[in-house]
């Protein structure tokens, strides 16, 4: 019998993954962590956790676990990691990376140095839609694409503070106490999925000027940030969590010389639409067709998804986030989401500030990637 894999969840947002857990052979939903007492206890008897911790270091320390899940707040994620892995644990963090530029080139480091497996947990490139249009890409379906659009428009300011007691939240410095975009990678890691291969080099971040929203936050009422890759193809990313606007947290495009993909609109009857063409149809990429008019495209997993898996969570995704997590662990194999894409998605966001505040300068990014020369490690402005 195969070793079951222990894992503990850091944090309340990693319920999110526990059906995937649960629906996981050979693995055991072993520990708990969060500072809040009640929070704690109420996730350990919900879900029958025997093992169970205040303070992250004596999770990261524990014989009981083998890996663990990071769902803390933003700025906890490189320390708990470092952690993690210091402790000799297999980590999967919650998005973002981290919240400095040196954090990233630490948390590479770390990985290098144990071997231990990290997984970023960017559950958007998980979804149906998303795999679905990746598949078609791999296909040559759109042709080349060239030019990729992302956009995450949250309007989550009351999360300033917190709802049960109207303390002030860490979201009001380590997001809405920022500018430029501080969230960038549900936008980014979807399309740089359809870009295989690519990395980005370079981005300038636009926004407007002065302050639009109810709280007068510091974080600018829209950020939208320009990146160009290695291959010289562009990819536009949108956030916006505090303007007053209905949500639209998973708009993508697509476009390539065959055609082009469309996420729904955001209206009742949108729906993700794609316009290519073929050979039976030379003039497709003029009109739109359902984009599940091709689920046969679908990879096999999606396919042929459980109700299990389905129910883990967005289509199924977060279902086979988590599966290979676990994977690369029984593998001891990096996953495709790996630290050195966390890193490369993080600094966009983290970049965009500094060029924000510089005019919407231009500002390069680092190639993340092992054994990164130490004289590369540098912001270059």
């Amino acid at each position: 019998m195969p070793k079951k894999i222990r894992v503990g969840i850091a944090g309340a947002r990693g319920q999110s993954i526990i059906q995937g857990l649960l629906s996981e052979p050979d693995v055991e939903l072993a520990a708990v962590c969060d500072i809040d007492e009640d929070t704690m206890n109420r996730i350990g008897d919900t879900y029958n956790i025997p093992n169970r911790y205040r303070i992250f270091e004596d999770m990261a320390m524990s014989d009981k676990v083998d890996a663990i899940h990071i769902a803390t707040p933003m700025e906890t994620h490189v320390p708990y990691a470092l952690c993690a892995l210091e402790f000799g644990k297999h980590v999967m963090c919650e998005v973002t990376g981290g919240s400095t530029m040196d954090e990233l080139f630490w948390l590479c480091e770390k990985v290098e140095e144990t071997g231990l497996i990290y997984m970023y947990a960017e559950n958007y490139c998980y979804t149906p839609e998303v795999q679905l249009v990746k598949s078609m890409v791999d296909k040559g379906m759109f042709g080349k694409p060239y030019y990729g659009v992302g956009m995450y428009l949250h309007n989550c300011s009351d999360l300033s503070t917190y709802a049960h007691n109207g303390v002030t939240s860490w979201r009001k410095y380590w997001q809405f106490g920022k500018r430029g975009n501080f969230y960038p990678t549900h936008s980014l890691g979807p399309v740089m999925t359809w870009f295989e291969g690519e990395h980005v080099t370079e981005i300038s971040c636009f926004a407007p000027k002065g302050c639009h929203n109810d709280l007068g936050l510091r974080q600018d009422d829209g950020t939208t940030t320009m990146c160009y890759t290695d291959k010289g193809n562009v990819i536009q990313i949108r956030v916006d969590c505090t303007s007053n606007r209905p949500h639209q947290m998973t708009y993508y495009q697509l476009q390539g010389d065959k055609g082009m993909y469309q996420a729904g609109t955001g209206l009742g009857s949108g729906s993700p639409a794609v316009a290519i063409r073929t050979g039976e149809d030379p003039h497709g990429d003029q009109h739109w067709r359902p984009l599940f008019d091709f689920k046969d495209y679908l990879p096999d997993r999606y396919k042929f998804a459980s109700d299990d898996q389905k129910n883990a969570g967005h289509g199924g995704g977060d279902f086979f986030l988590v599966h290979d997590f676990i994977q690369a662990i029984r593998d001891n194999k990096q996953p495709y989401y790996d630290v050195y894409k966390a890193a490369e998605w993080t600094a966009v966001g983290l970049l965009s500030d500094l060029s924000v505040t510089n005019g919407s300068r231009a500002i390069e990014v680092p190639h993340f990637r092992p054994k990164m020369p130490r004289e590369e490690m540098f912001t270059k402005i």
